[in-house]
């Protein structure tokens, strides 16, 4: 990344929308330019008093609500950059797995490898509550950890899917499928929390 502009805080006005301190609520942003995502503006809010925060990414050039797929067919694929902003919705379509932005999701720009452990991170914690009492469930949740984990190697392919109405997001590879959304994925996908800057 080449950074654009210096990092600064600066005082907003109002009150923390999680703890309602008045005092303490700040915002940095920052110009970058991410090859093959172009310019883009990163905004994070943050509270000095309770420690919220929410960051986003807003691209320099209009967007228009869009998906992205891409398929990681090999090791070196785990490398492949992703920007996901905060009203993005993350699928693997062939494990049934989604992840919706909730009201306090963040944009973040990571690699695939990144995306799957969160994922991992997900289905251990979910394995890891419902503990031995559902074996069925169990063998499920291994078998979906096996394939996230051994995605790109040995020859398993795994298809990553990135559904964003603010168009925000994108997967930086020459492999990767861009299209529009329909208006019926457009109506049905949530959209992530409101700029806290805006709502409160």
């Amino acid at each position: 990344m080449v950074w654009r502009s210096l990092m600064e805080e600066q005082v907003i006005e109002m009150p923390c929308p999680m703890c309602h301190d008045e005092d303490n609520l700040r915002m940095i942003a920052h110009v970058d330019e991410i090859p093959y995502f172009g310019e883009h503006t990163q905004v994070t809010v943050l509270c000095h008093s309770c420690g919220w925060r929410q960051t986003d990414f807003i691209p320099a050039e209009g967007r228009k609500p869009g998906g992205w797929t891409f398929e990681i067919e090999s090791e070196d694929d785990l490398s492949v950059r992703v920007v996901r902003s905060s009203s993005c919705t993350v699928c693997i379509p062939e494990l049934d797995l989604e992840v919706n932005p909730g009201s306090a999701a963040t944009g973040f720009v990571t690699n695939m490898e990144g995306l799957l452990v969160r994922f991992i991170d997900i289905v251990k914690m979910v394995s890891k509550s419902i503990g031995d009492d559902e074996p069925e469930n169990q063998q499920i949740l291994l078998g979906m950890l096996h394939r996230l984990q051994h995605a790109g190697r040995e020859g398993k392919a795994l298809k990553i899917e990135l559904l964003d109405p603010h168009g925000l997001s994108q997967i930086l590879h020459e492999r990767a499928i861009d299209r529009d959304l329909t208006q019926e994925e457009i109506d049905s996908l949530p959209v992530g929390p409101d700029p806290a800057v805006f709502s409160a």
